[in-house]
This record gives structure tokens, C-alpha cells and sequence, in this order.
């Protein structure tokens, strides 16, 4: 018989019904997700998002790049199908994306696995899966800070997650003295991973000395590099951004790689990206991949990485993303030097100089949570508690505001 709410609930209760879900309690909001909400609530007209870690131009909005509108035309009259294309995904995506990040002549082409991924999420989840089928008791070394969401993605996996330090919260720069002395501990089989440019949340990157500092530990204890990247082209340009991953590729036989094009390519709710390892058993490798895809999603979707496939392919449209890849690229290097020239002026000599040092969409202001929330009651100005900042959200508009807001919460 059919119920309404009611008569369930008395049926339940009269027959002592216990149900599956009764267990679950509510889980709080996620940071980001719950800033978005309150920011859309706000109804100030000059209220500023710099949460969501999304590019958007000097008029505030997420653009769709020329070179994907073309590609999509392209597609739109070529493509002749909508059947799946395999749990490894598209093969022309595949070997681009495996160029893009180490070049078209580098030495571990031949012993690189490179499958296609729902995002730089599903590589990373892909690639925990990996960890967990090859090695159970491994570790995974995280920087402290790190991206909110690769211990959910990662650990949830099962894996054991451990953190390294990695920032220096007091003078803003990387602390890698502690970082490699806490990675000496690194028992082999275990890994380590690291943001390959535009360190995430906090835009201090390692240097060519770190990065070789590194590979040498690496060989020495045994641990295997995870390198995460989201950011190709964002830091410094697309070869400097990917140097590091490529140094560590030429010099170990394993590394594991993650990959996103979100960011470069505008292509965030297409969901593109892909899982990478270097190994002298690449067919094996990919057969256990393709094994973990297929238990998990099975197959991932088609139109984002041709979109990636025809840009990466094509003589027109490959010039046309680099070039609007490092207009973006520029936007947020101005935007630093803006933000901490204008602070300078407004009396904060010194205190956020940090800021043009580094490099991405993010950056530490150095705010308590008590001066983070100040900013979102008296100013409409919205970022998470940590005082991380995505300074996409600023431009020619809004950046004296903020700055203003910023002085006066300072001040306090």
C-alpha cells in the first residue's frame, strides 16, 4: 500500500522498523563548498570570492579558451560515434598529455604508462588503487600544507597517509631543511608526494636544487615520487613548470604522476585528466590500471580529452592555447605584484611581499581566523579560514577594495 509521510512514520514506529540509513548522522559542510554558499547568500553588491580555486579574467568570469571553442567545432562535425572508448581512455590524449609533460624528446617516453583519467581526482584515486594492488603497506607522504582534497582522495583508498613539513607559516617560505630530514625517515616502497608547480595551497614552489636534492634521496632511501600536476603552465611556463617531474623521470626508474586539465585548458567541469607511471613494466602497469578503471568507473568520458587530443595535435590551435595559457599565466603574476604594491602603499611594507615571490593561484595571507572572518562579515569578502587566498578572484575592480579591507582588518 502506498504511503504518504505520515502514515510511514506511524508504520514504522507500530512496527519497530529499523532502517539502513537511520545510522548516519550529518556530516559538516565542506570548506569550500560551504564558503560558496554563504558567498551566494551575501547579497552585497561588492562582496569578493577569492575561495574557490577556479581562473577567472579581469571581468571575474571563467572563461571558455578560443582554442576549446574550436576544437569543439572540429569535433562537432567530425566526431561519427558515441561508443565507449576503453577504460584507458582516448589513445590520442594519452600520448599528447605524456609529451606535454615531458617532452616530446625525453628519455621515459618509452617507459611511460599514460591512461585517461575523470579529472586529476580520478588519477589520483586511480593511482592510490595502484599503491594499494602493488604495495599495501606503503605510505604516502603528503606536505603539510597540501591540497584539502588529496588525503580524502587518497587515504579513503585505504592507503596510510602521512605529511612532511613543507611551508614555513611565519617567515612565508618553504622550509625544506625539515622537509628533507622528515623525508630521510622514508622507508623504500613508500611515496612521496609532491605538487610539480604552483604548490597548492600555499604557491611556494621547489627550485632546481630541491628537485635534484630530491632524486638523490629518492635513490637512497627507495621511496618512489607521486608528483601532482594541476598546474602545467600556470607557474613559470609550460617546459619550467614540468623540469622537475622531468628531472625525476630521467633520473629513477619509478615515478607516479597525476595529471589535471582543469586549470590550463579551462576545462574544469569536463572533468579531464590522466594517471601517468614511469616503469620498465609499462604493459603490465597499464593492464592493472585498466583492471582498477574498469571495477571503479569503467570508462571514462570522451569530449573533454578530445577537446585536449585536437588542440595538442593541431598546428593552428596548439599556438593559439599557448598563448592564451600564458596570458592567464601573466594575469596572476600581475595580480601579485598589484596586491603587494598596493599594500606596501597603504603602510604593510614587508608583511605580504611573500605574495609577488610566489607563484599560481594561490597564496597564505598571514590572517588569523578571527581577521578571515572579519573580512567576510564587514566586507562581503570571502576565502577560506587558513587565510588562503585564490587571487584569480581579484581584478582591476575589486583588487583596491580589497586591499583597503585587508589594511583595515590588519589594523585591527
Amino acid at each position: 500500500m502506498p504511503f504518504g509521510m505520515n502514515s510511514l512514520s506511524v508504520f514504522l514506529r507500530n512496527h519497530r522498523v529499523h532502517l539502513m540509513f537511520d545510522t548516519l548522522s550529518q556530516l559538516p559542510a565542506d570548506p569550500i563548498l560551504g564558503l560558496i554558499s554563504q558567498f551566494s547568500q551575501d547579497e552585497r553588491s561588492q562582496k569578493i570570492d577569492l575561495g574557490v580555486g577556479v581562473y577567472r579574467n579581469t571581468q571575474g568570469h571563467t572563461p571558455i579558451l578560443s582554442a576549446v571553442k574550436q576544437a569543439e567545432q572540429m569535433l562537432l562535425t567530425s566526431e561519427h560515434t558515441k561508443a565507449y572508448i576503453g577504460p584507458v581512455g582516448d589513445a590520442v590524449f594519452n600520448r599528447s598529455m605524456a609529451e606535454l609533460v615531458l617532452g616530446k624528446q625525453h628519455t621515459a617516453l618509452e617507459r611511460m604508462t599514460m591512461v585517461q583519467t575523470p579529472g586529476g581526482c580520478g588519477a589520483l584515486r586511480v593511482a592510490a588503487e595502484l599503491i594499494k594492488r602493488t604495495h599495501a603497506d606503503a605510505t604516502i607522504w603528503v606536505s603539510d600544507p597540501t591540497w584539502g582534497n588529496h588525503i580524502p582522495l587518497l587515504g579513503d583508498a585505504g592507503v596510510t597517509i602521512k605529511t612532511y613539513p613543507y611551508y614555513n607559516f611565519n617567515d612565508h617560505r618553504l622550509c625544506f631543511e625539515a622537509m628533507f630530514s622528515c623525508l630521510e625517515k622514508v622507508k623504500a616502497g613508500d611515496l612521496v608526494l609532491l605538487h610539480g608547480c604552483c604548490h597548492n595551497p600555499s604557491g611556494t614552489d621547489l627550485n632546481t636544487e630541491h628537485w635534484q636534492a630530491l632524486v638523490s634521496l629518492a635513490l637512497r632511501k627507495g621511496f618512489v615520487p607521486f608528483i601532482d600536476m594541476a598546474y602545467q603552465g600556470f607557474g613559470e611556463g609550460i617546459d619550467e613548470d614540468a623540469s622537475g617531474f622531468r628531472l625525476m623521470c630521467e633520473q629513477l626508474p619509478e615515478v607516479l604522476l597525476a595529471v589535471s586539465c582543469s586549470k590550463n585548458f579551462g576545462l574544469y567541469r569536463e572533468r579531464v585528466g590522466a594517471v601517468g607511471v614511469v616503469s620498465a613494466k609499462k604493459a603490465i602497469v597499464e593492464s592493472h590500471i585498466a583492471s582498477i578503471v574498469r571495477g571503479i568507473y569503467s570508462m571514462p568520458p570522451s569530449h573533454g580529452a578530445a577537446i585536449v587530443a585536437a588542440i595538442l595535435s593541431s598546428e593552428i590551435l596548439r599556438p593559439l592555447w599557448e598563448r592564451e595559457l600564458g596570458e592567464m599565466r601573466e594575469r596572476i603574476q600581475q595580480v601579485r605584484k598589484e596586491l603587494v604594491s598596493s599594500m606596501n602603499t597603504l603602510g604593510a611594507e614587508g608583511q605580504f611581499d611573500h605574495i609577488a615571490r610566489q607563484s599560481g593561484m594561490f597564496s597564505f595571507l598571514g590572517l588569523t581566523e578571527t581577521a578571515v572572518a572579519a573580512l567576510a562579515k564587514d566586507f562581503g569578502i570571502y576565502m577560506v579560514a587558513s587565510g588562503r587566498v585564490s587571487l584569480a578572484g581579484l581584478n582591476p575592480s575589486n583588487i583596491n577594495t580589497f586591499c583597503g579591507a585587508l589594511n583595515k582588518v590588519r589594523l585591527r
